[in-house]
């Protein structure tokens, strides 16, 4: 009991703390997430003032000032609690289910962590993440999809829609995996994978990812793109940034939510059709998931080359899966012509997957043969990974 006394009271201090750190802060018109380096100054002199307070009445001074400033400064100028977290290099992912249900991934395995919070908290954490990207969730907008200014990704749903309490997932981005390189090294690519995914970026091939969703199909997708041809001029499109490809001939284009009157929403279909207006070298789609698989196609169709990734759980099934997509676009598309372009115009799909311990890996790579097998497209294996 007393253990616990203790922390609820480092806790009301630490409160305290930012308190006046942020009266401060605010007297003084300073950002602190413009400044980080003065509004550390001000809550250290704020953490030795309120140790020197506490001593000279016998109250319980904060043990760890430097603890404590570091916290203080995350709850101001980063997300709280959830700070170390996504400042964590083996964090992959961190997700929220309730305040006091917050979870993490590592090396693909899922752990409860020690945080508790608020709804009010987490509400103000959604805010404080939306900010800089324009973006809203509301009553009208249940669900947001927006990126992080270091390029991970967060996900939100919001009551009614969930029972109770905001569902928040971030699925970081980690810089580090977006590497042909580093994917060898870590296990998630075989060396001779790695060479045949490579060629084809570089020869101008169209290539699929496919897997299961957390499969790791859009850091392969970012490694593969980012060994692309340095003179090839580069066309990404997504609904929300998260491929955060460098690239020295490279356009991003993200997708737009409607606005409160309705209006002003900006497609996939939309984007690579401008896409295409650009003069790439390649057109990029992070996920296909809709009707934008017909003008995927079509850009293919007339020798412009692309790169998408696709939920399925098998490289065949991704290939049926892009040859029915295109006919949600309307009733008169015509499915033996996108089942023949599928055939002819997609040259690898690389499907990944996870094993039971939740390593990512590319589980084999086949080739369309240009040929049609009944509704489906012929495919020939040129890698599978083996059993280990």
């Amino acid at each position: 009991m007393l253990g616990v006394s203790l922390a609820i009271a480092s806790d009301t201090a630490t409160a305290a703390v930012v308190e006046r750190v942020r009266e401060r802060l605010r007297a003084d018109e300073s950002d602190p997430t413009r400044d980080p380096g003065y509004a550390e100054r001000v809550i250290r002199s704020e953490v030795r003032r309120h140790n020197d307070f506490a001593l000279a009445r016998g109250f319980a001074p904060l043990d760890d000032e430097g603890a404590c400033v570091r916290e203080v400064l995350a709850q101001l100028t980063g997300y709280g609690p959830l700070q170390a977290y996504l400042d964590d290099p083996t964090v992959e992912e961190v997700w929220l289910n309730a305040p006091d249900r917050v979870f993490v991934a590592r090396g693909g395995v899922a752990e409860r962590v020690p945080v508790c919070l608020t709804d009010g908290a987490v509400r103000d954490l959604v805010e404080r993440m939306l900010h800089s990207s324009g973006r809203r969730v509301d009553l009208s907008q249940p669900f947001v999809d927006a990126s992080l200014p270091d390029g991970s990704r967060l996900h939100v749903v919001i009551p009614d829609i969930t029972r109770q309490h905001w569902a928040v997932n971030i699925r970081k981005f980690l810089p580090a995996f977006r590497d042909v390189g580093r994917l060898v090294e870590t296990g998630s690519l075989a060396p001779e994978a790695a060479d045949l995914l490579v060629d084809a970026m570089r020869q101008g091939r169209s290539i699929l990812v496919s897997g299961p969703t957390h499969a790791g199909k859009t850091t392969l997708l970012a490694a593969l793109v980012a060994a692309s041809a340095r003179s090839q001029r580069i066309v990404t499109v997504e609904e929300t940034f998260e491929l955060a490809i460098d690239a020295p001939d490279l356009v991003a284009l993200q997708g737009r939510q409607p606005s409160l009157e309705g209006g002003g929403e900006v497609t996939l279909r939309r984007l690579v059709k401008e896409a295409l207006r650009m003069r790439p070298d390649r057109v990029v789609v992070g996920e296909v998931r809709d009707a934008e698989a017909l003008d995927l196609l079509l850009a293919l169709n007339t020798g412009v080359p692309g790169a998408a990734t696709i939920h399925a759980n098998s490289a065949a099934e991704a290939l049926a899966k892009l040859a029915a997509l295109p006919l949600l676009a309307g009733r008169n598309i015509d499915a033996q012509f996108v089942l023949s372009a599928v055939a002819r115009s997609v040259h690898l799909v690389a499907h990944c997957g996870r094993d039971a311990r939740g390593r990512r890996r590319v589980l084999e790579i086949v080739t369309p043969t240009g040929r049609l097998v009944g509704d489906a497209a012929e495919v020939r294996s040129l890698y599978r990974a083996g059993r280990s």
